[in-house]
């Protein structure tokens, strides 16, 4: 069965507090994007990777790719509006009928183990939806409308991470469904249409780079690596 990994990748950097997108900042010198790209090619070279992107970011990470000689085969597609439009924009770069396996991950998760990609193919391969989760290790508090707050056990509670992973058809049907507010991620759109997904462990160090802290921890994981 072929596997597909579309990389979304339409950050706009806001609370990284510059201009460029966070997906194009380097760390150990080369950038995000990149990174998150070669995390999936080490785990397979087979692999056929997919990267959505804006159309106004493609110049400049064509800049990028000859500056690192970045030569990684990829496809690459046309950002959306939001992320559900990013991810249904890579998904029509996949033909319709072919038996596959496809992953979505956030570009901005360089961090994801090859350990942690395999399981979510494995388990999609089983039950068709796989996603990756960490335990919750803070104390977690509810708020209510009225302003007050409660403790929650958490653990009732997972954190979700990327890449989730559905068989083609399966997630096809999802992203053929309109749009609204409360598809936060690929795992929401999948279950609108009543399929349940299987959790699998992540791994602590797959995070999302958001903030300028975020940036801090990349650089100490890479010269850790």
């Amino acid at each position: 069965m072929k596997k597909y990994v579309i990389i979304v990748a339409g950050g706009k950097g806001v609370r990284m507090g510059g201009e460029v997108p966070k997906q194009f900042l380097p760390i150990g010198g080369r950038p995000v994007l990149m990174r998150t790209m070669e995390a999936f090619h080490s785990y397979s070279p087979e692999v056929c990777l997919v990267l959505v992107l804006p159309v106004v970011q493609q110049a400049y990470w064509q800049e990028l790719c000859e500056k690192h000689s970045f030569v990684l085969p990829y496809r690459l597609a046309d950002g959306g509006e939001t992320r559900f439009h990013s991810v249904k924009s890579g998904l029509d770069t996949i033909p319709a009928d072919e038996e596959a396996l496809v992953a979505v991950h956030d570009g901005v998760r360089p961090f994801v183990s090859s350990e942690v990609i395999a399981r979510c193919f494995d388990e999609a391969a089983r039950t068709s939806a796989a996603v990756p989760v960490t335990d919750v290790v803070e104390t977690v508090r509810h708020l209510s409308a009225d302003g007050q707050s409660v403790t929650v056990c958490r653990d009732s509670y997972k954190l979700v991470q990327t890449p989730q992973v559905f068989s083609l058809p399966l997630l096809q049907r999802a992203y053929a469904q309109a749009y609204v507010p409360d598809f936060t991620d690929d795992a929401s759109v999948v279950e609108s249409l009543g399929h349940s997904v299987t959790l699998v462990a992540g791994n602590r160090e797959n995070i999302k780079l958001t903030t300028p802290f975020d940036l801090m921890i990349a650089e100490t994981l890479v010269n850790k690596s």
